[in-house]
């Protein structure tokens, strides 16, 4: 079995999920202006790729490298606000309101809120 490894390519603002030698996926950001917060903007896994879980291991991968950098960040991507939905050991991550100066960071969704960022449209699995 090829080893996954997610790996921050700065360079092109994106987190990269490669499994042996493919690419598999990627996950956009934005770091915000004067801030320690990261907007995470959009996942992709190549078509082939799909329906195997490795935008869940890409996602987690980059949750997991920003927590190391102590980074804040805001989900804009919909699949990163479900993982985390489902995941809620990432939660203490999400920043308590979208960025200032960020050109792509979406107003949060209203309704039951932690803190500024809402799990109601994102149920917790059982």
């Amino acid at each position: 079995m090829d080893t996954s490894l997610v790996s921050d390519d700065p360079s092109n603002s994106r987190f990269v999920l490669t499994v042996g030698d493919a690419l598999v996926g990627i996950l956009a950001y934005e770091v915000a202006p004067d801030s320690d917060t990261v907007v995470l903007q959009h996942t992709v896994v190549k078509e082939e790729f799909g329906d195997h879980g490795w935008a869940a291991v890409l996602v987690r991968g980059a949750l997991d490298i920003l927590r190391i950098g102590d980074l804040s960040i805001w989900p804009q991507c919909s699949y990163v606000r479900r993982f985390i939905g489902a995941n809620i050991e990432y939660l203490v991550m999400v920043a308590d309101q979208a960025p200032a100066g960020s050109v792509t960071a979406a107003s949060p969704p209203s309704s039951t809120t932690t803190g500024a960022w809402s799990l109601a449209p994102f149920p917790l699995r059982s």
